[in-house]
């Protein structure tokens, strides 16, 4: 399940930075996002951050998985 939530942690986070940076940096977001939802740049940051935090929480997990056995 950790392994599961770790890289939807990365895909979401992903998608964000990809979004923000379209949107910064380019005429419309970048990634897939956009193509289902029409999100604001704060609403990508925060997918940016939501993403960081489950692949960091998932991955960390694995590792004390790893470190108890």
């Amino acid at each position: 399940m950790k392994e599961i939530i770790s890289i939807v942690g990365w895909v979401v986070g992903i998608q964000g930075a990809l979004g923000a940076a379209g949107r910064m940096f380019g005429d419309e977001p970048w990634g897939l996002f956009h193509k289902w939802w029409d999100l604001s740049t704060p609403a990508y940051l925060a997918l940016l951050l939501v993403g960081a935090a489950l692949a960091i929480w998932g991955e960390s997990s694995k590792k004390r998985a790893r470190s108890r056995s």
